[in-house]
C-alpha cells in the first residue's frame, strides 16, 4: 500500500483545501491528514486561526477524503511521522516549493500547484475568506504575498501594475487567479487590496478603491500630506470601508510591549527618544521617484516611535539633511514636545548603528538594531542589578501583523485598531510635511 501524508491548518474548510486534499489522494493508495495544533501555529507564526482544533479535524473528517488525521504538534514531527506511519509521499502546496525538499531523504515529496479556477466568490461566502489584490510588483509586494500565506482567512487573488508584463510574471510565480489588465479591473475582483507603489501614487490609489467599496491597506506613507490623509479618512467613513497604514513596526509584539513598558513608568517620566534607520541604497524608487529620499523612505519608523511615547502634539520641528541631485540622502530630525526631546535620524546610501534609546526620568529603554524589527529589548537603570531583558517574536518579514490586523478589522467591522490610531497616523504624516517642508539643505 502506498501512502501519501499532508500537512496544513485547514482553517475556515474550503474548496482549495477540498482540492488539495483530492489531488493529494491521487498520489497513493491512503491518504494521513496532519492538523496543526494551535500551540504550533503560534509557533511558526500563523495568525488569525478562527477555529479550535477540534473544529478544523472536524472539518477534514468530513470531507471523506482522509483516511487518517493526526494533529502535527511541533517542529520536525514531519520527519518522525513520515517513518512511523510509513509513508512513500508527502504532498504540500506549491506555495511551499523548496521548503521541505529535506523530506526526500525519506520519502518522495511532492508539490501540488494551487487549483486557479476555483471560485473565490463561493469560498468567501462560505467560509468568510477575504479576497486580496496587490497593486504593485516589486520587492515589498513579494514579500507580502508570501507573508500572507501565514494569515488565515485571507486569500491574494490578484494582481495589477502599470506594466502588463510585470503582473501576468507575478501571477505566474505566485500561482495568483488574476494579472488584471487595469486597475478598475483589480478592484472588481477583490474584496481589499495591498498597495505597495512609489509614495506619490498612495493617496490616488487609495482614494480609487475605497470610492469602488474596496478595503485599503496601503504601505507608509498612505500621504505625505496630514491633509490628504485626513480626506482618505473621511472617504473610508462614508464607503464603510477599513484604511489601515502597512507600518509593519506598529503592529508587532515586541515593539507593542516596549511600548507599554516605557509607558508604565518604569523608567520613570520620558523625557527623550532617539531612533535611527538607515540603510545602503545605491539605486532604485527610494532614489529616483517623484517622492525620493530619505525622510519619505524611512522617517515614518522613528516619528512611529516617538508618537507612540511622547504623543501627537509637538511643538517644533526641525530638519537638516544632507542634499545629493535634489534628494535627501542623510536626515536628521529634531522634535520638541512640552516635557521632552526627541529625534529621527536617516539615510539612504549612508549607515549608521540603528538602534532606539528611550530615555527616563529613572532609567531607559534600549532597543538594539534593526530596532523596528523588535525582537529584543533591554531596561536599563542606574543599578545594573535591576536591569531586565524582554525577547518576543518577530516572524518573517513582519509583514503577517499588519495583514493579519487588517483582517480582523475588516471582519469585526472596525474604522480603527488601537495598535496604529487614526489620530497617530495623522500625527506621522504631520511630522513627514513639517520635516520635508522645512528641512535646512547641506551639500548638492
Amino acid at each position: 500500500m502506498r501512502r501519501v501524508i499532508t500537512y496544513g491548518t485547514f482553517d475556515l474548510f474550503h474548496e482549495g483545501h477540498r482540492r488539495l486534499l483530492e489531488r493529494a489522494r491521487t498520489l497513493g493508495d491512503y491518504l494521513v491528514v496532519g492538523v496543526t495544533s494551535s500551540s504550533y501555529d503560534n509557533g511558526r507564526g500563523k495568525l488569525n486561526v478562527r477555529e479550535s482544533l477540534v473544529e478544523r479535524i472536524h472539518n477534514v473528517t468530513q470531507s471523506g477524503l482522509a483516511d487518517e488525521v493526526i494533529v502535527e504538534e511541533y517542529e520536525g514531527q514531519k520527519i518522525h511521522d513520515i517513518q512511523r506511519l510509513g509513508i512513500s509521499t508527502f504532498a504540500i502546496g506549491s506555495d511551499w516549493v523548496g521548503k521541505f525538499d529535506y523530506l526526500g531523504d525519506y520519502c518522495e515529496v511532492v508539490y501540488l500547484e494551487r487549483t486557479k479556477g476555483i471560485s473565490s466568490t463561493g469560498l468567501r461566502d462560505a467560509a468568510g475568506v477575504i479576497r486580496m489584490g496587490v497593486v504593485g510588483a516589486g520587492r515589498i509586494a513579494r514579500r507580502f504575498v508570501q507573508e500572507a500565506r501565514f494569515v488565515s482567512g485571507v486569500n491574494v487573488e490578484a494582481v495589477w501594475t502599470r506594466r502588463p508584463e510585470g503582473a501576468r510574471a507575478f501571477a505566474e510565480e505566485f500561482e495568483l487567479r488574476w494579472a488584471n489588465d487595469s486597475y478598475e479591473d483589480l478592484l472588481a475582483h477583490v474584496d481589499a487590496v495591498y498597495i505597495a507603489t512609489p509614495h506619490e501614487t498612495h493617496v490616488e490609489f487609495s482614494r480609487q478603491a475605497i470610492e469602488a467599496g474596496v478595503h485599503v491597506l496601503c504601505e507608509k506613507p498612505i500621504a505625505l500630506h496630514r491633509d490628504e490623509l485626513e480626506t482618505l479618512f473621511e472617504l473610508a467613513d462614508k464607503h464603510s470601508v477599513v484604511l489601515l497604514e502597512a507600518l509593519k513596526t506598529a503592529f508587532s509584539p515586541g515593539f507593542q510591549r516596549m511600548v507599554a513598558i516605557a509607558r508604565s513608568g518604569t523608567i520613570g517620566t520620558i523625557r527623550s527618544v532617539d531612533a535611527t534607520f538607515t540603510k545602503l541604497v545605491t539605486s532604485g524608487r527610494e532614489l529616483e521617484s517623484a517622492e525620493a529620499g530619505s525622510l519619505s523612505e524611512l522617517a515614518s519608523y522613528p516619528f512611529l516611535a516617538m508618537v507612540k511615547l511622547l504623543g501627537t502634539e509637538p511643538t517644533a520641528v526641525t530638519t537638516r539633511a544632507i542634499m545629493a541631485d535634489g534628494v535627501d540622502m542623510f536626515s536628521r530630525v529634531d522634535v520638541d514636545y512640552p516635557q521632552a526631546i526627541a529625534s529621527a535620524t536617516v539615510g539612504l546610501g549612508v549607515k549608521s548603528e540603528g538602534d532606539l534609546v528611550v530615555s527616563g526620568t529613572q532609567g531607559y529603554v534600549y532597543v538594539p538594531a534593526p530596532w523596528w524589527l523588535t525582537e529584543y529589548f533591554e531596561t536599563r537603570f542606574e543599578d545594573p542589578r535591576e536591569n531586565r531583558k524582554y525577547f518576543y517574536k518577530f516572524d518573517g518579514d513582519g509583514l503577517r501583523y499588519e495583514l493579519a490586523e487588517f483582517i480582523s478589522m475588516i471582519r469585526e467591522g472596525s474604522a480603527e485598531s488601537f495598535r496604529l490610531r487614526r489620530d497617530e497616523s495623522r500625527a506621522i504624516a504631520s511630522l513627514m510635511e513639517r520635516a520635508r517642508a522645512n528641512a535646512e539643505a547641506f551639500g548638492g
